[in-house]
């Protein structure tokens, strides 16, 4: 008998793996915050006896050198990964026992990066499952252009075989189990479904459906922006992350918060963003905590910026200074809670700016007004059709290109209104008149504003 728990990282688009039969497990991919993991082996009443890394990370800190320190498992690491820690190293073909009937075996996927490692789990010599971390995902594969630019093509190719290399040494009923995929974007393109298997994949993913030049084309095609922070993380993971600390940080009061901005540093209200646009402390900027708040504030924020969290409860504190440990964020530089009105000093006004629907912006036009509309989603996106009219300007480059935004009031939109809450409160920290678009980009249309389309030759 054997088991696999998946370990949901909702907010990175990730997942982590216990695995194992009646006394030990192993752990896949661990996440930063590793009490989760021990909890659930405890639970589960075994031993961890193995924590296993398919890659060095570069969209989040690993739990796992931490992991196998306290549990005094075994540390398994790719041979090839460059690491500045004792680990224990596996290459292609290595085979270690997880318990009894049960064994871990190594299968070198180069592509995502150049050592990325996956591991088949076999009963009594049987493939049960694939985990296959940034290698074959559900419905696509893991990114290659994350460690060189130069290397991006041939780790595209390496890609397409080690999928098919999967493909031919698994059988179709193997569930696969990738690291990333949920909404990372560590994943070359974004495909629906919640489980997979060999089978599913051999009949729909291009790495398998493609030949090697059609799929190398596509992928890189369709390849996003990569993230600012991943830059910083690889290089985090790879000297050995410092163990995580969750401990409530520094209490600010209101002149604590205004002498924070004072100084440049970033003051992040964790409200929700129909809260905020109500009425928030001036200068500070509004990441939801319900958003993908790790993900976003870690893309835009210069890494190393000290942060100061505002938010409704200490619950909801709690819960993003977790989210944050995962990107590198460790620790905020103070945090208050509360209600907005408690973070002013005295005598100030909270600021504010009004949301509206795209059929207010209709509205605005007829009437004449000096109308900017400012389209904050990622290119990909906008291929696909936009307001007439509308300024682009990607959420994550917002920030260093604020002048390049027209005169007049801004309505800032996205597909859904998240992203549209982040850029309205950095337009609203930099002193300009601003309108949050919190509507469906489908509203665009029914309100009648011209969608164009693509341009095609």
């Amino acid at each position: 008998m054997f088991f696999v728990e998946t370990l949901e990282i909702e907010d990175l688009g990730n997942r982590s793996y216990l695995a194992g039969g009646a006394r030990r497990a192993v752990v896949v991919d661990p996440p930063r915050d590793i009490d989760r993991v021990i909890a659930e082996a405890a639970r589960r009443d075994v031993c961890i006896a193995l924590v296993a890394e398919t890659h060095v990370h570069n969209d989040y800190v690993s739990g796992g050198l931490e992991l196998a320190r306290i549990t005094g498992a075994r540390y398994l690491v790719p041979a090839a990964a460059d690491v500045s820690f004792a680990r224990t190293p596996v290459a292609d073909g290595d085979t270690l026992t997880v318990d009894e009937g049960l064994s871990l075996r190594a299968i070198a996927t180069p592509g995502h990066t150049p050592h990325h490692t996956s591991y088949a789990l076999e009963a009594d010599g049987r493939g049960v499952a694939a985990f296959t971390g940034g290698s074959l995902l559900i419905g696509s594969v893991g990114r290659p252009d994350l460690v060189e630019p130069r290397l991006t093509e041939r780790l595209a190719r390496a890609q397409h075989a080690s999928a098919r290399r999967l493909a031919d040494e698994l059988d179709d009923a193997v569930p696969v189990l990738p690291t990333h995929g949920f909404g990372s974007f560590c994943s070359s393109s974004q495909a629906e479904g919640d489980t997979t298997t060999i089978g599913r994949e051999r009949a729909t993913n291009d790495a398998l459906t493609l030949d090697a030049d059609a799929f190398v084309a596509r992928t890189l095609a369709n390849l996003e922006d990569v993230p600012a922070y991943y830059a910083h993380v690889g290089p985090v993971n790879a000297a050995g992350p410092a163990p995580v600390d969750l401990t409530p940080p520094r209490p600010a009061d209101a002149e604590g918060i205004a002498e924070r901005l004072a100084a440049g540093e970033w003051v992040v209200d964790l409200r929700s963003r129909v809260a905020f646009s109500a009425g928030h402390v001036p200068g500070s900027y509004n990441f939801e905590s319900e958003g993908k708040l790790a993900t976003y504030l870690a893309w835009l924020l210069p890494w190393g910026k000290p942060v100061t969290l505002l938010a409704e409860s200490p619950d909801q504190l709690a819960d993003a200074q977790r989210e944050l440990t995962r990107v590198g964020i460790d620790r905020p530089a103070a945090a208050a809670t509360g209600t907005a009105a408690g973070w002013v000093r005295d005598g100030e006004q909270l600021a504010s700016f009004p949301r509206a629907a795209f059929g207010d912006l209709v509205g605005a036009r007829e009437r004449g007004e000096q109308v900017v509309v400012l389209d904050v989603r990622r290119d990909s996106e906008r291929a696909g059709g936009y307001v007439d009219g509308s300024v682009h300007i990607p959420i994550h480059e917002l920030h260093g290109r604020l002048g390049e935004v027209p005169d007049g009031t801004v309505w800032v939109h996205c597909a859904s209104g998240m992203r549209a809450a982040i850029a309205a409160s950095l337009l609203d920290a930099a002193g300009r008149a601003v309108v949050a678009v919190d509507d469906g980009l489908d509203a665009a249309a029914d309100a009648g504003l011209l969608l164009t389309p693509p341009v095609t030759d």
